[in-house]
């Protein structure tokens, strides 16, 4: 089992990876979380695609280990992922009794892992959280770092909160049920790991592309520890991105303009926009001079190599640019925008004149 340790000041949890990890889930969270080593209750907040798959055993390996579980399934859908699904979940942590020490424990993908995450942020005021992420973009990104939230009208995960996870699981044996779709989003999040960090770990997921398309649990484990890894030094650098963790959002930035203008749910799942983002920051930062144009070629074949979009069918170049306005990353009023200087690395640049955006959105567009 590969187990990369994240260590921040006060907290420190385990990312665990391996095939078959979730058959002893209830042994791990009872020696990851104190307050139920000997018994107690739990919630497992799972969502609708993969509880026929995975629920009802994960919970059954809980109880086996003392922890009366009560499961609460999910709609898995951006246009749910709201503070009205955060306060259905609310209520029945509240029925079934649960107390301060008793964790949520999310079974999901991103969505779930985000939402799941703020419940348990914020029931009680906090309480013990675990990791169980059963796609690969959960995996490699959404399940490492402690970001949870929610979307509003305006965009993607306005309102949430920074709350680490006492353990992550990441059992890459349930790839298997993992919609061909939904594993190459997760491969944008891993090709954009070597775009900011390393350029060997880019190089690697290109020339081991059909084996992570056949599933071979050697490759998974080694792209899952590799992507992890990365992600934790970040964090572990820069919990509440106030400065290095801000890398991570290279190509997000015109990602979640696309979905926003989409009304979450449109033509494109985030992955999909992230590659179109990349290709858009990568084409951006060329036209600036801050990199050769073959790293936009690079990504761009990265990005093809794995079957994810690299130009796209978009909503008109003003309203994307409005929709900019809107995101997490703008300070003072000025867009801050993650670019590529080289493969393996990346800079922040708060000064990039509205209509060089508007010429990067254009070279995106199909």
């Amino acid at each position: 089992m590969a187990v990369v340790d994240l260590e921040l000041p006060g907290h420190r949890y385990a990312i665990q990876v391996e095939a078959g990890v979730l058959e002893t889930i209830g042994e791990r969270i009872r020696a990851a979380v104190p307050s139920v080593k000997d018994g107690g209750r739990a919630a497992l907040i799972t969502d609708e695609g993969v509880e026929p798959h995975h629920g009802r055993a994960v919970a059954k390996a809980m109880q086996a280990q003392g922890l009366d579980t009560t499961v609460a399934v999910m709609p898995v859908s951006e246009k749910k992922k709201t503070l009205g699904t955060v306060n259905t979940l609310y209520t029945l942590l509240l029925d079934a009794k649960l107390e301060r020490g008793h964790p949520v424990v999310t079974l999901g993908g991103g969505i779930c892992g985000d939402v799941g995450g703020f419940v348990a942020a914020t029931y009680l005021r906090g309480v013990p959280f675990v990791q169980c992420p059963t796609s690969l973009l959960a995996m490699v990104d959404a399940s490492v770092g402690g970001k949870t939230g929610v979307n509003m009208p305006q965009g993607k995960n306005l309102i949430g909160s920074f709350w680490q996870p006492d353990l992550v699981v990441a059992d890459v044996s349930v790839l298997s049920t993992l919609p061909e779709r939904e594993l190459r989003c997760g491969l944008a999040e891993c090709i954009k790991h070597g775009v900011i960090r390393d350029a060997s770990l880019f190089d690697w997921i290109v020339a081991h592309a059909e084996q992570i398309a056949a599933l071979e649990t050697p490759a998974l484990v080694e792209l899952v520890e590799r992507n992890v890894r990365i992600k934790a030094a970040v964090v572990m650098a820069d919990e509440r991105e106030r400065g290095e963790r801000a890398h991570l959002n290279y190509g997000h930035t015109f990602a979640h303009a696309i979905e926003a203008t989409s009304k979450f749910g449109g033509q494109y799942k985030h992955g999909e926009a992230v590659a179109i983002g990349m290709v858009a920051a990568a084409t951006l930062a060329a036209e600036l001079g801050m990199c050769d144009s073959s790293v936009v070629a690079r990504v761009r074949d990265a990005l093809t190599r794995v079957g994810l979009p690299t130009s796209g069918v978009l909503a008109p170049t003003a309203m994307l640019m409005k929709t900019m306005g809107h995101d997490k990353k703008v300070q003072a009023g000025r867009l801050r925008l993650v670019l590529p200087t080289k493969v393996g690395a990346v800079a922040i640049r708060d000064d990039v004149a509205p209509e060089a955006v508007a010429a990067a959105w254009e070279s995106v567009r199909d």
